[in-house]
């Protein structure tokens, strides 16, 4: 097996000196006294992985960001690049393009959730698995070990991989107490129990995300949501009563369709235009089932949101969509984040 390794070397200095995350505050976190950290869980990890499969080919980059350590580790890596000065996340970004074109088996970093975001930024579209040494003061994506000598065991033993969500938090609004988590990405990561579950705060409550909603509604955009109860919770946070079976249209504090036609519904759309809409539980249908009002024209006239509770993301394992278009239906499928909570989203992908 091949793996290709790369280090953040910064990455959770900020933690033990009360930056809550190193992003952008690496020289105050210097200042403060800090001491890397990651260097120390990637010698962890390579260790466990070389005492459970020392046959494993290492590709790596240069020092800091993992020549040394798996050397420490008892690997005699291939170094594939090496950073230019100060690292930063380009560097992790061409580690990765750099180990694809080397034909890694599995990708094994060292970070924290902004390592995360990297890694699945230069992955693309490429299916290779991938897994995390937890290093970083942020771990609240799905793709992390429970530890570094788990990593390790997990990286020398995995035989199958699912689809698992990296997602990254606003560090300032955490250093203000307050986590907004956000999913950025979803990639392949080897199963094994001892990955880390996604945090609790990617959850949420149909409550919280009508508040959500509610709270972003900006009064130069025209809002157009769909019929069911998730959407009436939604309205009732604006401030409006919405029809529980049809299609309203709000703007600027004033309902401009209540319970609409498509012909209507479109006559009220103006420059800038949201469609909310929550899949049908079990079903996961976002369009075409029960809101018919919402033609092809007006979809194609907005931009789409969904909301949903985690209980029914939680029976709904993807969403569909059957609008009688299918070159819209084509254009919808994909990767969508759908608001579960007031700051909590989550990536569902539509088929």
């Amino acid at each position: 097996m091949r793996v290709g390794v790369v280090v953040n070397p910064i990455a959770g200095m900020g933690g033990r000196v009360g930056l809550k995350g190193t992003d952008g505050h690496v020289a105050e976190a210097r200042r403060r006294g800090a001491e890397p950290r990651a260097p120390e869980r990637a010698v962890e990890a390579l260790r466990s992985l070389h005492d459970n499969a020392p046959e494993t080919t290492v590709v790596t980059w240069g020092d800091p960001m993992g020549e040394r350590e798996a050397r420490a580790a008892g690997f005699d890596p291939t170094v594939l690049g090496r950073p230019d000065g100060e690292t930063e996340a380009a560097d992790t970004r061409a580690a990765v393009r750099a180990f694809l074109d080397a034909g890694v088996d599995l990708l094994l970093f060292v970070g924290g959730d902004g390592t995360a975001v990297d890694v699945a930024d230069a992955l693309g579209d490429a299916d290779v698995p991938v897994l995390g040494v937890p290093a970083g003061v942020k771990i609240y994506s799905a793709v992390f070990a429970v530890s570094s000598s788990a990593a390790g065991r997990i990286a020398a033993s995995f035989e199958r991989t699912e689809r698992r969500e990296v997602s990254d938090i606003d560090e300032d609004a955490y250093r203000e107490g307050e986590v907004r988590a956000t999913p950025h990405a979803v990639v392949s990561v080897p199963v094994a129990d001892a990955v880390q579950e996604r945090k609790q705060s990617l959850g949420g409550s149909v409550e919280g995300l009508a508040r959500g909603v509610a709270d972003e509604v900006d009064p130069a955009v025209t809002y157009v949501l769909g019929p069911g109860g998730t959407l009436g919770a939604v309205a009732a946070a604006i401030g409006f009563e919405g029809s529980p079976l049809g299609v309203d249209v709000y703007r600027d504090g004033e309902v401009l369709v209540r319970d609409g036609s498509a012909a209507e519904i479109r006559a009220a759309l103006g420059d800038r235009n949201v469609i909310y809409v929550s899949p049908i539980g079990g079903q996961g249908f976002v369009f075409g089932r029960g809101n018919d009002q919402l033609s092809p024209a007006v979809i194609r006239d907005c931009a789409v949101r969904i909301v949903a509770s985690r209980e029914k993301l939680a029976d709904t394992a993807v969403l569909r969509v059957d609008t009688g278009d299918p070159d819209l239906d084509e254009s919808l499928r994909g990767w969508h984040r759908v608001r579960t909570g007031r700051v909590e989203h989550r990536l569902v992908r539509v088929v």
